[in-house]
């Protein structure tokens, strides 16, 4: 017995859209597994408070300068979880880079999920919306955006 999945399917077929719809939620799926595993090695080394601002744009570049570091790390220094646990401890900048680094991928993988799942629906309205229209106005055969 065969999957579905693994038969290739003509693009104007008529599968050949639900195809394309669930190769997108394998792929949505995937990441949003990839975020729990991330989220976990984010827990696990407890830098999950390190970044203290959400910039939802701007915040994907991580710090590039050592100044830019400096502030984020005195940002840092501000929270109850340095000045009750990390400061004690010793943290320096390097240390604070590796928490910096596991909290920003976690962000950066919620981030793409996000542009995934809104570009992708998107295109299956604005598709949608094109072949409702073209079965109003054009000839049947006629191949539409989502090849269906």
């Amino acid at each position: 017995m065969e999957s579905a999945l693994i038969q290739p399917v003509a693009v104007n077929s008529p599968k050949a859209r639900p195809f394309a719809i669930a190769n997108w939620l394998l792929a949505v799926a995937a990441m949003v597994f990839l975020m729990v595993v991330v989220g976990g090695i984010t827990r696990l080394t407890e830098s999950g408070l390190s970044i203290t601002e959400w910039n939802p744009i701007s915040g994907a570049i991580p710090p590039l300068t050592h100044e830019q570091w400096q502030h984020a790390f005195d940002l840092y220094k501000q929270t109850p979880e340095y000045r009750e646990i990390n400061g004690p401890a010793g943290m320096d900048l390097a240390q604070y880079k590796f928490i910096f680094f596991w909290e920003w991928v976690h962000r950066l993988i919620g981030r793409l999920i996000g542009v995934v799942f809104a570009l992708l629906a998107l295109c299956g309205l604005l598709c949608s919306q094109a072949e409702a229209l073209g079965t109003q106005h054009s000839d049947a055969n006629e191949k539409h955006c989502c090849g269906a």
